[in-house]
């Protein structure tokens, strides 16, 4: 059951189904406003807890979700304290962005019973909602500005996609699939020596299907997993453009496809936290459970003389969250040994700016892919 907002507006009682792709939970009660309303205003209702919901134009809208982002990028920013560990520091910038994230989320926006935005000069966001929620229910509802904005620009990134010249054309990322953007992962796959013989490779966690395709132009036959179904469709309608659907079966399972490959590839979520919102499932790992589980698994999907290929950066070790040590253990505890290792350096923007929070770990941050063979 969706839980149902009820308020009073213009003299009547006004219900409409609550959305909340973070899980949030429905507000108890909300103020409507509008264009008078000043963003200084907004900002210390947001932050006493009060729900807003926008009923003024959408363009201002848009500019005061800027506006208050703007103020709670300023009230919620790290302060520097040399005394703190990495995994403290981590934790406390996961703290502040978890409160910053909750109170942009208070700024909220109606939808009609077919996505339609009531609100003056507001664009056709219909298409959008429907590739990030499905058909509508014929319910009116209420969202947060903030996910709906997430929303459109997600729809924008599915139509242009992101260009991966490992694969030969553009990965198109729905809404709650993380976008291939960071390209040194993907490079290494398309560079690492293949196992000798190898025609058959099974793709654990595939997400957007970047990492089959890549395997797919490399000549293989790939079996790519996922447990979410918008990541299984998103990686189907991917091999489709670029013409691989021939080349990869898209199946769901938690982890391994039955039967064994001689190559088995994973790209897990790089860091041992608690995700906030179904899209950070790609980025945080719960007590490294998708690792573990990879590891302990490998040795039973491998074919004689075959290889896992684990794509990891090593920002968890920066960040005190998980030693070097630690994973060589899991390693070796599931009967495995490193037959080699390929290294790159981030790309990104923010492993070169100093303000980010986490620019030491950043800054000393490696992603590897580790060639992991059944020990002797």
């Amino acid at each position: 059951m969706h839980a149902i907002l009820e308020w009073p507006e213009n003299g009547q009682t006004r219900r409409a189904r609550w959305r909340s792709e973070a899980g949030l939970a429905a507000p108890s009660t909300l103020d409507v406003v509008d264009d008078r309303l000043s963003a200084d205003a907004a900002f210390a209702a947001l932050a006493e807890g009060h729900a807003l919901l926008w009923r003024g134009d959408w363009m201002n809208g848009r500019q005061l979700m800027q506006a208050l982002t703007r103020r709670a990028d300023r009230h919620f920013a790290a302060r520097t304290d040399d005394r703190i560990t990495p995994a403290d520091s981590f934790a406390s910038h996961r703290e502040r962005q978890g409160k910053r994230a909750a109170l942009l989320a208070r700024l909220l926006v109606p939808l009609g019973p077919d996505y339609k935005l009531p609100l003056r000069r507001a664009q056709d966001v219909r298409p959008a909602c429907r590739e990030a929620w499905g058909k509508p229910d014929g319910s009116n509802s209420v969202v947060a500005l903030r996910e709906l904005l997430a929303v459109i620009s997600a729809h924008e990134w599915r139509k242009k996609g992101v260009p991966v010249a490992a694969v030969g054309g553009r990965i198109h990322p729905h809404y709650g699939v993380f976008s291939p953007v960071r390209g040194e992962y993907v490079d290494l796959v398309a560079q690492a020596p293949l196992p000798a013989g190898c025609d058959l490779a099974f793709d654990i966690g595939t997400g957007s299907g970047v990492l089959a395709a890549v395997l797919a132009r490399r000549g293989l036959a790939v079996v790519a997993t996922d447990m979410a179904p918008r990541a299984l469709a998103c990686a189907a309608e991917n091999a489709e453009h670029l013409g691989l659907s021939d080349k990869i079966r898209i199946v769901e399972a938690d982890l391994f496809p039955e039967g064994r490959a001689p190559l088995v590839v994973c790209n897990p979520p790089w860091l041992p936290a608690q995700p906030s919102s179904p899209v950070e499932y790609a980025v945080y790992d719960p007590d490294s459970r998708m690792l573990r589980g990879f590891l302990d698994g490998l040795a039973a999907h491998l074919l004689p003389g075959g290889e896992g290929w684990l794509i990891l950066s090593d920002i968890a070790e920066h960040l005190g969250l998980r030693s070097r040590q630690q994973l060589l253990g899991w390693i070796a505890a599931a009967g495995l040994r490193v037959a080699g290792r390929l290294d790159t350096r981030p790309r990104h923007g923010k492993a070169t700016d100093p303000g980010d929070p986490l620019h030491a770990a950043r800054a000393a941050e490696v992603t590897s892919l580790w060639r992991l063979s059944v020990g002797c």
